[in-house]
């Protein structure tokens, strides 16, 4: 008893090619990447740190971003920046860093406003 099938069918005929995922091109990270912009300057200018805890907050300011993100990044993409994001937090915490006095994050709102 072995672990390989002993049809004829191979593997390429068993996922249809409409399913199987395409690797980007230049132009999708592209827009992938100003999506994650958006949506992180979204996050920065309403002081969330972290859109995975308070997903309420984030939800609420940066709807539109986040569903832009969506469209225009992979799932597994969304991830990887969260995870990424995450950790740089914690190496800056570990390394002594500390939230910034109210009034002193980015700046909030329009510019002027």
């Amino acid at each position: 008893m072995g672990l390989v099938s002993t049809t004829s069918q191979s593997l390429t005929t068993q996922i249809p090619s409409t399913t199987a995922p395409s690797a980007p091109n230049r132009s999708a990270r592209a827009s992938c990447w100003a999506s994650r912009d958006a949506f992180f300057a979204c996050l920065d200018a309403n002081n969330i740190t972290d859109s995975i805890k308070d997903a309420e907050g984030a939800n609420r300011v940066c709807a539109k971003e986040n569903e832009i993100l969506g469209r225009d990044c992979a799932a597994s993409w969304r991830r990887v920046m969260e995870f990424n994001k995450k950790q740089t937090l914690e190496r800056l915490k570990a390394e002594g860093a500390r939230p910034m006095p109210d009034g002193l994050g980015p700046p909030k709102g329009p510019a002027g406003a």
